[in-house]
């Protein structure tokens, strides 16, 4: 069980029962999973650019990521149907909560020029999304060897039955939001 994971278990979850008056300790809100997405951009077609992504993604959440393929083709951004266009992984349990701790402790601090999270990110269902405009911000990869930086879309997704639940939860996990 990983830190983060125990912290929950016996701190969070008591404290957020508590705060939000549920009686059920099985409806306290939860984060269920993560998924990392990242995009090749213009550089679709390119074998050794995929394979360098799919490194990297692996470095950064310690899982084997997947290919996404376009499933149509789009003659104005010349794409064909099955080309590679990017990259992701879903993490769940210990793997989740070691890249959740990896993320607030070590990722966002190092983000340039960084004033905070967006709390408006919520989707309306409990779920948060942000984006991060380099991948060099993860102490994994290695500043030498990546040939360019890309970005990457976080999708945390919880069980709260509301934005107010989520953000409570996120905030407890320590998640430095604006204001």
């Amino acid at each position: 069980m990983s830190r983060l994971q125990e912290e929950y278990t016996k701190v969070i979850k008591p404290a957020l029962q508590k705060e939000l008056g549920i009686s059920n300790p099985m409806a306290v809100p939860k984060i269920e999973k993560i998924t990392i997405n990242m995009g090749l951009g213009s550089a679709l077609g390119d074998k050794k650019v995929l394979q360098s992504a799919l490194e990297e993604m692996g470095l950064i959440s310690g899982q084997k990521a997947l290919t996404c393929n376009a499933r149509k083709s789009v003659a104005s951004f010349k794409i064909r149907e099955g080309n590679a266009i990017g990259c992701k992984v879903t993490l769940r349990k210990e793997k989740m909560y070691e890249f959740l701790d990896r993320l607030v402790n070590i990722a966002i601090p190092r983000i340039r020029d960084f004033r905070g999270l967006k709390p408006t990110s919520f989707d309306g269902r409990g779920n948060y999304n942000m984006g991060i405009t380099e991948q060099i911000t993860f102490a994994e990869i290695d500043f030498e060897k990546v040939t360019r930086t890309r970005g990457m879309d976080i999708a945390i997704t919880t069980t709260a039955a509301s934005d107010d639940d989520a953000k409570k939860l996120l905030a407890m996990f320590k998640f430095p939001f604006k204001g």
